[in-house]
């Protein structure tokens, strides 16, 4: 009697199984019904070749920039017993890090990388522990002044993130859009974890532990980052230095200085925002409390920006821009509606949790724009002027903030941020229609970074 073929077990349950049962015919599939989905943006974004190891190197050199001021002013503090000494020292530090970074992304533009971040990294963490040791043996106070200016050579992880980024996808405008929003939320996780870190080791372990773990994590970060030369732009080298003259700087590019403006009022929103909230939980009795609930805007922003690098946006950014400003302008107002009719901490926190969920998608559009308007081979120089506007916008917010919080009242404080935001907006609405103009182009480009035109259209060169 013929047998049926061998079939092994896995086939047997892949094939439907027919039996029946009085007279009918049954027919039992016993196969898989989990259905695959197409990959979202952000996992389709790190299938990139190289994308997850130089995030993961830059996520680590990152994080310390939230670190070292809290360390700094814990540190020289605690020692000096001074926090305008403190206060003093991190101004400087911000300042000499206003004049040094652009020359710094600058060269990293012109000879790579590799070749200038890793020893302007080592410089800088000098810097810090030259900071630390005056302190810890008691040197004069010019030295603090000295050896903390001497950390404005480390470069901006961030930017050079983002010009990864643009070189991997150059061309690919939908996927440029979702990194340039993960990168953006990256800044703002590593801006909420970095103080608290920071506060848990000085005050766990030592007041220098802070700095001591920042520069670890910094140097370590940096190394790693550096090591993958396969997604690295290509620096624009001997050739390039020649043409120089013919390169325009990025201060000159149309439509940068009101961008760099926008970034300037838009660093004050954030300066005052958390000097007048610290005061604010200060006035209730839970300064504590202020890292918390700063923590939480920040995480707002965080989740935002991840939600918008999931949409598929049309039309130009430069129209959608005032747009995101304005939101952000009316989300601020419920901070100060939550001072000044409740003066709840916990109703303050969930006021600043939503108003923050406007950052991260102005932000992302402001870089987007950025990128479009840097010449060629300048994007780290043009995305470092725009975080040092924001910088500047952030010592001179907290100025305002502190003193509207010391001659009026904490509540009072919180108009400061809406102020700089209107400001923001109206820049921005008079600059539109010219920049606008002057940059419209017929196809997209690696710098076209949220132009998406359809998502079913092909990417072009």
């Amino acid at each position: 009697m013929p047998q049926p073929p061998y079939r092994k077990a896995s086939q047997v349950l892949k094939d439907p199984l027919f039996t029946v049962t009085a007279d009918t015919l049954v027919a039992v599939d016993f196969g898989s019904r989990t259905r695959s989905r197409p990959p979202g943006p952000y996992r389709r974004l790190f299938a990139h070749p190289g994308a997850r190891a130089f995030t993961v190197g830059n996520l680590i050199a990152r994080l310390p920039m939230g670190m070292f001021s809290v360390s700094a002013v814990v540190m020289i503090a605690g020692s000096r017993g001074s926090y305008a000494l403190a206060g003093a020292v991190t101004a400087t530090g911000l300042a000499a890090t206003a004049l040094v970074a652009p020359w710094t992304a600058r060269l990293v533009d012109r000879y790579g990388q590799a070749r200038i971040a890793v020893p302007a990294t080592l410089f800088a963490a000098l810097g810090s522990l030259a900071l630390l040791l005056c302190v810890r043996y008691d040197a004069p106070a010019w030295t603090l002044f000295a050896a903390y200016a001497a950390t404005a050579t480390t470069p901006n992880t961030g930017g050079m993130s983002r010009a990864r980024w643009a070189h991997l996808l150059k061309g690919d405008a939908e996927s440029l859009h979702t990194a340039n929003s993960f990168e953006q939320a990256a800044d703002e996780l590593c801006f909420m974890l970095g103080p608290v870190l920071a506060a848990f080791l000085c005050g766990t372990f030592f007041p220098e532990a802070g700095t001591l773990v920042g520069v670890l994590l910094l140097v370590t970060g940096v190394l790693a980052f550096a090591a993958q030369r396969s997604t690295q732009p290509p620096p624009r080298g001997g050739t390039a230095d020649a043409n120089d003259t013919n390169v325009k700087s990025p201060l000159r590019a149309p439509g940068m200085p009101s961008l760099l403006t926008v970034c300037l009022a838009m660093g004050a929103v954030f300066g005052s925002t958390e000097v007048v909230t610290i005061a604010f939980a200060d006035a209730q009795g839970h300064r504590t409390a202020a890292g918390a609930v700063l923590a939480l805007q920040a995480a707002g922003s965080c989740a935002a920006g991840l939600w918008f690098g999931r949409l598929s946006l049309s039309g130009p950014a430069e129209y959608r821009y005032p747009w995101c400003i304005a939101a952000m302008t009316a989300l601020l107002t419920l901070p100060l509606l939550a001072a000044s009719l409740t003066g709840s901490l916990l109703l303050l926190s969930i006021a600043l949790l939503i108003s923050g969920m406007a950052t991260a998608p102005t932000m992302i559009t402001n870089m987007a724009l950025v990128q479009r308007r840097t010449p060629e081979g300048r994007l780290n120089e043009g995305m470092t002027l725009a975080v040092t506007a924001l910088l500047g916008g952030i010592a001179a917010g907290s100025a305002t903030g502190g003193w509207t919080v010391e001659h009026l009242s904490p509540t009072a404080g919180y108009g400061v941020p809406i102020t700089a935001a209107a400001a923001a907006l109206l820049i921005s609405l008079a600059a539109t229609p010219s920049g606008a103009r002057g940059t419209a182009r017929p196809a997209p480009t690696a710098r076209q970074t949220t132009d998406n035109p359809s998502r079913h259209s092909p990417p072009t060169a």
